[in-house]
Parts: structure tokens; sequence; C-alpha cells
């Protein structure tokens, strides 16, 4: 599996030279593991792999009795795992390091030391349990792992040409065309089915089976159940009811999430701790509410006002529908984009998970005045790359049919129109440009 993280992995180890280690940070079967032992593979003579889920008491031990004294620790090291290490040459891979925060601690002296690189993976890594009693290594770079996007995808599927072309086109403003587009749309709906999750994606490629890759989803939102069980402590129970409550809260028309359907008379603030732990364990992203769509959207975030979605669409699918021949039938509808129940939260979830696997914070913008010019519902709201005087802040409209209407989006162009930069659609159609609007397949989404 192809994963651009690839990438950032080789910058960190060009630029840095092993003055920093890095720690990959993401949700659970989201492939950080596999990726960061292929990196090791591939660039350095040799590599260790210690994982803190399944580790010996033996080298547990080095981390408590010998960091005093590094040539000690990696002699016994190297005659404990049979691995040879080679100055520079070498890299030790910390996996699931949150489950041992002790080892997390020593990357300050082992980086110091300057023999060896560092790459950690976790989940979890910042929960309170976790850190409690060391000091976070000023040492540690730190990137986020999400689940595969959409080129990634095309590229477990065996085509490396579409995204070159989607990226020309969508550069330059001009439709992909009317055969290229359908075949485009046809990949974005077996995207948005299966979903990013690696063992998923192979899965898919490798049995083109559906009911197989809903029993591989089921089992990572078991994993995910289990998770909560057996970490989330003392929120246990408000974190599942969060969990399972996401695809009737993303059914509704207006998205937000309302903790009176978690418990009557419940006041969200009440489960701050729960959406932290959720957020934290990269499940979930969560779109917070503005108050102006400007370039203070962070400075606006409404803190108890936000949309939760989930961090993969495709296991938000296997989520939303249970019985097997509803499975069955949601499976056909959607890559034939004849689905009729609600589609549209499928399709904005998908676009959050592109956007922030992209980069982007999630912002919204919503007004309920009573004054019908003001009233509008903004589904997300992003930053130009480059900040300029005015006009940084360009508004983003999902559509998941054919026939809507603009009616919010124009308002917020008029009434916002010194803050407003490119206002997108996105949309099952082709690129097109109208009345100063640009219109966007929705495929094109991490490209903005």
């Amino acid at each position: 599996m192809k994963r651009k993280i690839y990438n950032e992995l080789k910058r960190w180890k060009d630029q840095w030279g092993g003055k920093t280690a890095i720690l990959i940070d993401g949700a659970r079967r989201v492939g950080k593991s596999y990726i960061a032992e292929e990196f090791a593979r591939n660039e350095y003579k040799s590599y260790l792999v210690i994982d803190f889920n399944n580790v010996s008491q033996q080298i547990k031990q080095l981390f408590e009795e010998q960091l005093a004294n590094l040539d000690i620790f990696f002699r016994q090291l190297s005659l404990l795992t049979g691995v040879k290490f080679y100055e520079r040459q070498t890299v030790i891979i910390f996996d699931e390091v949150q489950q041992f925060p002790r080892a997390r601690a020593a990357i300050k002296y082992l980086v110091a030391d300057g023999r060896y690189d560092y790459i950690e993976t976790g989940s979890l890594v910042s929960i309170n349990r976790n850190v409690k009693d060391i000091v976070i290594p000023s040492e540690e770079e730190r990137i986020d792992m999400y689940p595969m996007d959409f080129e990634e995808f095309l590229w477990a599927m065996g085509n490396d040409v579409l995204m070159p072309y989607v990226q020309e086109q969508f550069s330059a403003l001009r439709p992909m065309g009317q055969a290229i587009h359908r075949k485009a749309m046809e990949l974005f709906r077996q995207y948005m089915i299966v979903g990013g999750m690696p063992q998923v994606v192979l899965e898919y490629a490798t049995s083109n089976d559906f009911d197989k890759v809903d029993h591989v989803k089921r089992n990572i939102l078991n994993l995910y159940r289990s998770d909560i069980s057996k970490y989330a402590h003392g929120e246990e129970q408000k974190v599942t009811h969060i969990f399972d409550l996401i695809p009737s809260m993303l059914q509704r028309h207006e998205k937000r999430f309302r903790i009176g359907n978690v418990k009557h008379g419940a006041r969200t603030r009440d489960y701050e701790k729960s959406f932290f732990w959720l957020e934290e364990s990269r499940v979930v992203n969560i779109c917070y509410a503005t108050t102006a769509p400007n370039i203070g959207l962070g400075l606006n975030r409404e803190q108890y006002k936000f949309k939760l979605y989930m961090a993969d669409t495709g296991l938000l699918i296997s989520q939303a529908f249970g019985e097997r021949a509803e499975r069955e039938d949601l499976y056909r509808k959607l890559m034939f984009d004849k689905l009729e129940v609600n589609k549209g939260m499928l399709v904005e979830n998908i676009v959050a998970q592109m956007l922030k696997a992209s980069g982007k914070e999630l912002f919204y913008y919503s007004s309920y005045s009573d004054n019908a010019d003001d009233k509008m519902e903004i589904d997300f709201l992003i930053r130009k790359q480059q900040v300029t005087s005015r006009h940084n802040i360009s508004p983003i409209e999902v559509k998941s049919s054919n026939r809507y209407t603009l009616s919010s989006l124009r308002k917020c162009i008029k009434k916002f129109s010194a803050h407003i930069a490119t206002p997108y659609v996105l949309h099952s159609g082709d690129l097109k440009v109208e009345d100063g609007v640009v219109f966007l397949p929705l495929y094109m989404t991490p490209l903005l």
C-alpha cells in the first residue's frame, strides 16, 4: 500500500539527520506500524521494532535501569533482539508507544546520544494517563496519519493516471469531460463505500467482494468499541453513547451534534472529556462552528457547537446500516448512484474526511436569525493558502443530489463580501464556473 506519509518521513530523515525523533499519530488500524516498518526496511541498513503491546519484561527493564549508560543499553538491546546496530544507519521503532510512557520519555536522551534514529507510533498519545509523570520530549516531531485518501485508494486499485489528470483540470478550471467524469465518479463511489482503512482497501482490491469488505469494517468497529471499554476510564458509557449516535445525528437536516440526544437535560460541557477522548482516538473528525467567516476561524470557534463526523466514511456506512439484506441493497444502490435514503450524510462525511486528510481544520458557519437575509448554514469554511488583507475565506457547500439551491451560499457571499475568497460547490456534476461560484466534482475536494 503506497502512502503519501512515506515522503514526509523521508523529508524528516533528510532534514533532521537524527536531531529529532518522529511520532506518527493516528487511529488504530490506519497503517502506522506498516508504514514505519516499510520506511525502516527501505531507508536504513538495519532496524528494530519494539512493539509495546507485546514486549518482554527484559526490554522494559532496560528503559527503567540502563538509560544512564547508553553503551550498556544498546549492547543489551542488540543482544536481546538479535538486531545489529549501525551508527547513523539504524532506526529503532517504538510501536504503540503510549503503552509504555517511560520509553517515550527516554526519547530526549536517545536523540541527544545521536547514534540512531527513532520513529514512534501511537494512538491516544495525549490522553492524560499515557503522559502522566513524564515530560513530553521537545525532540519529538509529530505527524498525523489519516485513512487512505482518494489518490492512495486509486493507487491500491492500480490506477496511477486519473488523479494527475484531475489535478490538471482543477488547476486550469476545465471540465473533465463526460466520459472521464463518469469513470471518476464511479471510482469515487467505490472509495466512499470502502473507505480508507488499509486492511479494508486491501480486501476490496483482492476480492472485490463488498460482503467481505463489510466484515473487515465491522471487525475494526468492534475493535474501536473494545478500546472505548478498555481505555476511556470513567467515560466508557458516555463515549459509547456518543459514538453510537453519530450516524443518526448526521442524518438530520441540521447536523449539529446535540448532547440532549445522549441524555435528556445533559450539557455538552459535562461530556467534554468524552468528546476529547474520541477526538484524540482519531475515530472522529470534529467540525466546529465559528461566529464569523473571517480569517480568525479558530479565534471565533464555538467550543460547544459542532458537528461530529466519522473519520472514515466506509466505517460510517457499516455503523449506520445493520441488517445484512439492508447492507447488500445499500452497497448496490450506492455503486449505481440510486440510493433512496439520505445520501447527504455520507457525502458530507467524506468531504470532511478528505479536507482533514489534506491538512485542513474543520469549521462551519450557521445563523438562525429571524431576518431571512441572515439565516444561512455553510457546510465548511477553509482559509486561502496565502493570507492577504481581504478575501481569505472560501465557503463550501456540499450537494449530494442533482437538484439543489444555493440560497445560503448567496447570502454568505453578499453579507461577508470583504472576507469571501472563491466560493465552492462540491457536487456530483462536472467542473463549471457560474456567477463567480466554482462548481467542483466531489473527487476534487482534496485539491482545494
